[in-house]
């Protein structure tokens, strides 16, 4: 049993106060469509032949009639149960001194004290019996809203309600006013919204709508629903609106302002369940943390699940993850997230996940990380229309992103143990024009590494990997219907393997730009413009004795591999249809090679010349004009060239 003086105290300023919905100023209203209320089971109005002036300890009471208490207090015996038969209970107070009561007699119009709990674990809401106004309203009424709707989860919990169920309601929420009346008057979005306590279902339906109290002209912060340092939560069903089309964004504002739908801070055990989320003007969700990792006061995010949720034209990013850990995104559509909108712009990002944790360097250059995002896995949801992407991993640890079908683009920088694989990536609007995977940044980054990008299906992309990385492996991915295949710019110690590509313009390139300690063994080209393209590779001092290894691969149709104004290439063991050219190049190795060209030389040289060996490779006659030769050697620097062993069949 829980004491619930407190409650009582709550509930008595409401025993003769009538539905709120009368005492509303229609005239201050925009009343729009009517609301129709979800209608109550308590359908018996047939006054009650019975007072509780009889009632013995352990008494079971049936309610079947309307039980009007005449303002009056009873002080009930001991273990006394009213159940629910149709009817109710008004006008007064029920002093428990254990007991129960079923759910369904709840009311503004009945306070309880004492030792009591409810008959069952699942409450149901209706407005109607409460000082919850549906419809568009005030600011002042829609804060009440606020004030009504978290005390009415936090009292029936503490009656033993683990269930709370909403069927049909429309209620405004205002989220973005301080409620404090102490001196410390800072704005907190977690506390000024509708919270949700541990150990609880907040359960809605497809007819719950909760919508935000369009906000002031340049607001920035505020969220409907909150866990607010709690635990062991599931929220499903139900459509939260956010206020992105409706308000005043400031001339200052740099996409920034906006309030949330859904806030998690420091919660443990959280699950969403099946939630639309419409209209965000700051995103629809954020989850972050108190404190900073490395302070005693630190208390992760721990274990969320997202899933079955719908996240639809959210401004500038639909997730905002800044600090968590144990966290599974699965099943979700994401549709438009950081577009323009009537109102509004995309605001910034523009992606419709965005991990970001923040951390710093101290003048000593030592690294301190303030938030954490680790052991992440967004799987299986659905994204289209995103203006920057589908996700962005920024900065964290063992994120796996698996079995989504994406219809724009994917990237990551500051990571390590990052894993994009088994995604279908079909481009879709400007996606077309773009990229479809980016492994970006971080080579002089120690929390680089052991990332990979794997088994993804990539489709009608202008570009369908780039990187500009280290300690990645790039491998198994099948790459079609784009301009080109895999872009390798600023990359090191890392593996390209067993890729398929097959695109109209370049296969594999490389210009203007360094790689080194870069293998791209065992891949399949067929491509319309270059197999590879390596241009003003590796082709500065700092980086003249960076290596890349070229092995083992197949390239289809006849055309050509270019290794121009180039450095540090080994190019072996390949199978050709087409030709090789290397111009002005230094430290080159083309050995072992198969080579079967048609309107090309099979190895043509031309330009000036350092340590370049052409060695053992297998070059058939070209099959198209008589002018294509074999080995064409057209270089200027001939005592940089050595030829040994090579055939010409």
């Amino acid at each position: 049993m829980k004491n619930l003086v407190f409650y009582l105290l709550t509930l008595l300023s409401c025993i003769c106060i009538s539905c709120s919905k009368e005492s509303v100023d229609i005239g201050q209203l925009n009343t729009g469509n009517p609301i129709i209320p979800d209608q109550p089971e308590n359908i018996i109005t047939t006054p009650c032949g019975f007072d509780l002036s009889g009632v013995a300890e352990n008494d079971t009471i049936i309610i079947d009639c309307l039980l009007d208490l005449g303002g009056a207090t009873i002080n009930l015996p001991a273990n006394i149960t009213f159940e629910f038969k149709g009817g109710d209970i008004i006008n007064g107070t029920l002093i428990f001194s254990g007991g129960m009561i079923d759910g369904r007699l709840l009311s503004n119009k009945l306070a309880i004290g004492g030792d009591v709990q409810l008959i069952g674990d699942t409450f149901r809401l209706y407005a109607v019996r409460w000082d919850i106004v549906e419809g568009e309203t005030t600011s002042a009424i829609a804060l009440k809203n606020n004030a009504e709707f978290e005390r009415i989860m936090f009292f029936t919990k503490a009656l033993g309600a683990t269930i709370f169920e909403i069927g049909r309601l429309d209620a405004y929420f205002e989220i973005t006013k301080v409620t404090s009346t102490t001196t410390n008057q800072n704005f907190y979005p977690t506390l000024e919204a509708v919270n949700i306590p541990s150990d609880f279902h907040l359960k809605m339906s497809d007819d719950t709508h909760l919508r935000t109290f369009t906000a002031e002209a340049g607001v920035e912060g505020g969220t409907v629903l909150a866990v607010d340092n709690a635990s062991n939560i599931i929220v499903s069903g139900g459509t939260i609106y956010g206020d992105r089309d409706k308000r005043i964004y400031s001339a200052a504002d740099i996409g920034l302002e906006g309030t949330h739908l859904f806030t998690i801070r420091s919660g443990k055990n959280i699950t969403l369940d099946g939630i639309k989320f419409v209209d965000g003007s700051k995103g629809s969700m954020n989850i972050n943390s108190y404190g900073f990792s490395f302070n005693p006061d630190y208390n992760p995010t721990t274990g969320v699940v997202i899933k079955n949720c719908e996240f639809i034209n959210s401004r500038r990013m639909a997730l905002a993850l800044t600090d968590a850990r144990d966290v599974l995104i699965e099943g979700n559509t994401f549709i438009d997230s950081g577009q323009p909108s009537t109102n509004s712009d995309g605001g910034e990002v523009g992606y419709a996940i965005n991990i970001e944790p923040d951390r710093f360097r101290d003048d000593n250059g030592v690294l301190f990380e303030r938030q954490k995002a680790f052991d992440i896995t967004i799987r299986g949801n659905t994204e289209t229309g995103s203006r920057g992407g589908f996700v962005t991993a920024t900065i964290g640890q063992d994120i796996t992103i698996e079995n989504n079908t994406i219809g724009t683009r994917a990237v990551y920088s500051l990571v390590s143990g990052t894993k994009i694989i088994n995604n279908t990536f079909k481009a879709t609007g400007t996606a077309t024009e773009s990229w479809a995977i980016f492994a970006a940044g971080g080579i002089e980054s120690e929390t680089v590494f052991n990332n990979e990008i794997a088994n993804n299906t990539i489709e009608g992309y202008s570009l369908g990997i780039a990187t500009g990385t280290k300690d990645t492996s790039i491998h198994d991915n099948t790459i079609t219907n784009c301009k080109q295949g895999i872009q390798i710019g600023k990359t090191i110690d890392s593996r390209v393997y067993n890729n398929t590509i097959t695109v109209s313009n370049n296969g594999i390139g490389a210009t203007n730009t360094f790689n080194n300690n870069v293998e791209v063994t065992g891949n399949t080209v067929t491509s319309g413009g270059f197999h590879v393209y390596f241009v003003q590779l590796n082709n500065t001092e700092e980086h003249k004795n960076n290596t890349m290894v070229v092995e083992n691969n197949t390239f289809s149709n006849f055309n050509q591999v270019v290794i121009s104004g180039t450095k540090g290439i080994t190019f072996k063991n390949n199978t050709l249809t087409g030709g090789i050219e290397v111009g002005n190049a230094s430290n080159i190795d083309v050995s072992f090679n198969t080579v079967t060209p048609n309107e090309s030389d099979g190895i043509r040289l031309f330009g000036s010349h350092t340590s370049v060996a052409i060695a053992n490779n297998e070059v058939s006659e070209p099959t198209g004009a008589s002018r294509y030769v074999c080995i064409n050697n057209d270089s200027d620097s001939p005592a940089g060239i050595t030829m040994t062993n090579n055939t010409c069949n």
